[in-house]
């Protein structure tokens, strides 16, 4: 099957890590997956939220915002008014943070809160992943950063994660879909992953259609592939 971009069934786009692009946080990073570009950038702030205080939850929390904007896409996209978040946005961003909180020591931060917000630049299939990816990133340079200004001991991140699509068009198996293609798609999936080779998510279904255990199988084998890929990438700029 010849993919819209020429690439290979099993191949990624062109991936792109480049930290520092928002000089007043921490750190950040500007994810790109081919044409899907997203700002991840971590701040702290030096109190928790008030639920932990009040069910005498130890440590800090970790948190993600995540939000298109309006020259993302195609068609203008309306800005978030007035703090109201559309559905598909918050359960991406909990999806973020669930990625993320799953390789943090969360008692090692101490009375902090850790926020990381993924801005997309522009939208071409893969936003969730490619915020991940960034994400992880730039958290894991941010909380470098903050082990030597004296904040921590050890960095509170356990180990790096990573996510890419997978699906299915046309009964092939797919890695790394673009927006035409995951439009198209009967299979869609998002897999998240650390660097250890286990599952943080795995959000999969069929789109007016359905999918056997050997295809299933075969997705995750491609997930496998592009998250060691994009491993590599991450490691390269936190060398």
């Amino acid at each position: 099957m010849e993919r819209i971009d020429q690439r290979k069934e099993n191949e990624m786009r062109v991936i792109e890590l480049r930290k520092d692009f928002a000089p007043n946080a921490v750190a950040s990073v500007l994810s790109c997956f081919g044409n899907t570009k997203v700002i991840c950038a971590v701040t702290v702030e030096e109190e928790r939220p008030h639920w932990m205080k009040v069910q005498g939850v130890p440590g800090g929390w970790l948190t993600a915002e995540y939000s298109m904007l309006p020259y993302s896409t195609r068609d203008r996209k309306k800005r978030a008014s007035g703090g109201k978040v559309d559905g598909r946005s918050v359960e991406i961003q909990r999806l973020i943070g669930r990625s993320l909180r799953a390789v943090v020591d969360l008692e090692a931060l101490g009375e902090r809160t850790v926020w990381v917000d993924c801005d997309v630049l522009a939208a071409d299939g893969g936003t969730r992943t490619a915020s991940i990816t960034g994400a992880a990133a730039a958290l894991h340079l941010a909380f470098d950063r903050l082990v030597a200004q004296g904040v921590w001991e050890v960095n509170p991140m356990k180990q790096l994660v990573a996510a890419v699509s997978v699906g299915k068009l046309n009964g092939q198996p797919l890695l790394d879909l673009c927006y035409v293609e995951d439009r198209d798609a009967e299979v869609d999936m998002n897999v998240v992953m650390t660097e250890h080779g286990e599952f943080v998510e795995v959000q999969g279904s069929g789109e007016e259609a359905v999918f056997t255990a050997d295809e299933m199988a075969q997705m995750l084998a491609l997930a496998q592939k592009g998250v060691q890929e994009l491993l590599a990438a991450q490691r390269n700029i936190l060398a």
